[in-house]
């Protein structure tokens, strides 16, 4: 952030200043993982093994591509509602990006709570008992959606006045203002699902929340073409918040899963 603003504002480097300054901070990043990891790079050549193992790598890039195909399902999700958008004028466009920042920082908020779960589950799971899985699941559920209540809280007390610092632009505040509401339940609306990716990553089941994602989108298409002829950019949020709606319920309805893995008793000590 520092370097952004010394690049852009000091040095009047313009768009290349933040290309620089990422480019840096990533690279920085980068060295510091490095060296708060050197224990384990020190003895990366007795681990080699164990890190080439074939079958594990194969699991890993599963992993991954699941992520990675869910991901790209909701950019196209989030890529739709901008483009629709844009369609009711450059106010509401503009306003609906504001909004959408309230959004990314419910996320990635939340996300610090998913990533909890991710440890949690894995452990769990590593333990192979049922009983331990379901306590992490309920505590990370409990802390994500306080989490989201405060947050609903804090946009519906002081989400004009974030607006207001945001843009100058009246008409943008206007419409800002108009559509705040939706972004006041949204946390709430939103936190199982973020709160469940977290709880399946860690549980390794990534293709529920692939299956998840495409039964999203086959809910949030014609939703789309239902509500924003008839609300407008109204009903063009509310297409949204049914999407994270029904990706929360997806993947509830998809938990079980994981705990039918497990023993329904812990194992005995020996």
């Amino acid at each position: 952030m520092v370097l952004s603003i010394w690049f852009v504002l000091g040095l009047h480097w313009g768009v290349a200043g933040v290309a620089a300054a990422t480019l840096i901070a990533e690279g920085t990043g980068l060295a510091l993982g490095l060296y708060l990891a050197r224990d384990a790079v020190k003895g990366l050549s007795q681990s080699w093994p164990r890190i080439a193992d074939r079958a594990a790598l194969k699991r890993m890039f599963g992993v991954s591509r699941d992520i990675m195909i869910r991901t790209v399902i909701l950019q196209l999700s989030f890529t739709t509602f901008v483009f629709i958008g844009a369609r009711f004028g450059d106010s509401t466009l503009a306003a609906n990006q504001i909004l959408l920042q309230f959004l990314g920082l419910t996320a990635y908020a939340l996300d610090g709570i998913a990533f909890a779960a991710e440890s949690l589950i894995g452990q769990a799971i590593g333990q192979n008992s049922r009983q331990t899985l379901r306590q992490a699941a309920k505590i990370c559920l409990q802390w994500g959606f306080g989490g989201a209540a405060i947050l609903a809280l804090i946009f519906a007390l002081a989400g004009t006045d974030i607006i207001d610092l945001m843009t100058t632009s009246d008409p943008v505040r206007t419409a800002a203002h108009t559509y705040l509401p939706w972004l006041v339940a949204a946390p709430l609306i939103g936190a199982a699902a973020w709160i469940y990716d977290g709880i399946f990553i860690g549980a390794l089941m990534t293709g529920a929340m692939v299956r998840a994602a495409l039964i999203v989108l086959a809910l949030y298409i014609p939703a789309l073409l239902i509500l924003v002829p008839i609300f407008g950019n109204h009903g063009l949020w509310a297409a949204l918040m049914l999407m994270n709606a029904a990706r929360g319920l997806t993947l509830n309805r998809a938990f079980p899963r994981i705990e039918a893995r497990l023993p329904t008793h812990p194992p005995k000590q020996l």
